[in-house]
């Protein structure tokens, strides 16, 4: 039975504020101060958890090497002689957030009717760009079930593509056919537009999606500028809703008419810049919230408490709870590690419409793995890190037999690797 999944991504114990993401507005507000890796990872863990608790199907990866030696053994150097610079960006915990892990296309809109994912080669941002091959390892081991998926390297550069954070999904249900919408910008504006026209129309091809049932929209340069880096951060879908803020698409008029005429019966649920202002869609994290289906049939919005403390945000949400659209209930966490990074509750996951019999089971969580995840978490995370800790040998040695600890808890060995060789 397909099923969606919401695979999130465990929160790495290098996680700090370095301020490494230009047009990230949170990111770039927050560098240098102390971050608090323990905290973060629990937040997102609860997350999973409530999220396990409303009956929705969860899924989890485990966090990337870090600091990346790889990497840095490639620019000819290694963590203990390189600058401060190449010290952060091979520290990063970036892929905590999943959504940006790859583009997945499920198997009724595909011609050959296998789940494709892509896993996105994130070029536009330095501490990012070497985040895909240990991402497509995972990818591969998750859906190794060549019977039901095809996982795919990413589009070469210099073609920039972010995966499922600039892709959505519209259909009548999670498995009937769908609609598939990549959302691309362009240069011109005072941050780069990280997804590239050329990068989607390739993923498009890879995924061998209906030329019918695929669409190409622009984000708007107006809500680039003001620091929507990403479309998930001004527009969600699920199922037959869009949840998008007005000034989201560069032509909004005639994208939703295409999308009218793909899927009859689409609901446009737009919220006006006179009742919300794109400065306070992007700081509450209005739309990076998880827009979901309920056991019920009923949707939600899995939000950061960020919303809630935002005036006309909280009000809009509750007005339209109040009343007759179709999102019918309003969740709440604590996820602000992550917020101060510029990553809400949509970013911390990666959409999978699948059947969990097809996936490595390692990688499905159960209440009872979250327990020892949480325990492990609260052993082996380091409670804080200043900026001063990115330079220190023994925070990288830390973390890394953090990881390993947790990869040997989950079993999976393919994902460890002998930490004896780390500089310093």
């Amino acid at each position: 039975m397909l099923i969606e999944i919401n695979f999130d991504g465990i929160v790495g114990p290098t996680h700090n504020y370095a301020g490494l993401s230009l047009g990230n507005l949170a990111s770039t507000r927050n560098f240098g101060k102390v971050s608090r890796p323990r905290d973060a990872a629990l937040q997102g863990l609860a997350k999973m958890r409530a999220n396990l608790n409303l009956g929705l199907p969860q899924g989890l990866f485990v966090p990337l090497r870090r600091p990346n030696e790889e990497w840095l053994r490639q620019l000819g150097t290694r963590m203990d002689r390189a600058g401060a610079a190449l010290q952060a960006n091979a520290l990063s915990a970036s892929s905590m957030w999943a959504a940006n892990a790859a583009t997945v296309s499920p198997a009724p809109d595909t011609i050959d009717g296998l789940c494709h994912l892509t896993v996105a080669n994130l070029v536009t941002m330095p501490h990012r760009s070497h985040e895909w091959r240990e991402t497509l390892a995972q990818l591969r081991l998750a859906f190794a079930d060549t019977a039901h998926f095809a996982v795919h390297a990413p589009v070469p550069a210099p073609f920039g593509d972010e995966g499922a954070a600039n892709h959505m999904r519209l259909c009548a249900d999670h498995a009937a056919p769908g609609i598939e919408i990549f959302v691309y910008g362009e240069g011109g504006g005072p941050f780069p537009a990280r997804q590239h026209r050329e990068a989607s129309e390739a993923v498009a091809r890879i995924h061998r999606l209906h030329p019918t049932r695929t669409v190409f929209a622009r984000q708007s340069a107006e809500a680039i500028a003001a620091g929507a880096f990403h479309n998930d951060v001004v527009a969600v879908a699920n199922e037959r809703v869009l949840f998008a803020h007005e000034l989201a698409f560069a032509d909004r008029d005639a994208f939703y008419e295409t999308l009218r005429e793909k899927l009859p019966g689409v609901e446009l649920v737009e919220v006006p810049a006179s009742a919300v202002s794109l400065e306070d869609a992007i700081a509450s994290y209005l739309f990076n919230a998880q827009l979901v289906t309920l056991p019920s049939g009923e949707m939600a919005l899995v939000l950061p408490g960020e919303a809630r403390e935002t005036p006309a945000v909280w009000q809009w949400l509750e007005a339209h709870v109040a009343g007759n659209g179709p999102i019918r209930h309003l969740f709440v966490h604590d996820l602000r590690e992550s917020m101060a990074n510029g990553g809400g509750p949509a970013c911390l996951r990666l959409r999978v419409v699948a059947d969990p019999a097809t996936v490595d089971p390692r990688f499905l969580a159960t209440p009872a793995k979250l327990d020892r995840i949480e325990a492990l978490v609260r052993a082996h995370w380091p409670e804080q890190i200043t900026a001063q800790d990115i330079s220190s040998p023994a925070l990288w040695r830390d973390c890394l037999a953090a990881r390993e600890a947790l990869c040997a808890e989950l079993e999976l060995s393919e994902l460890c690797w002998d930490q004896a060789g780390l500089s310093g």
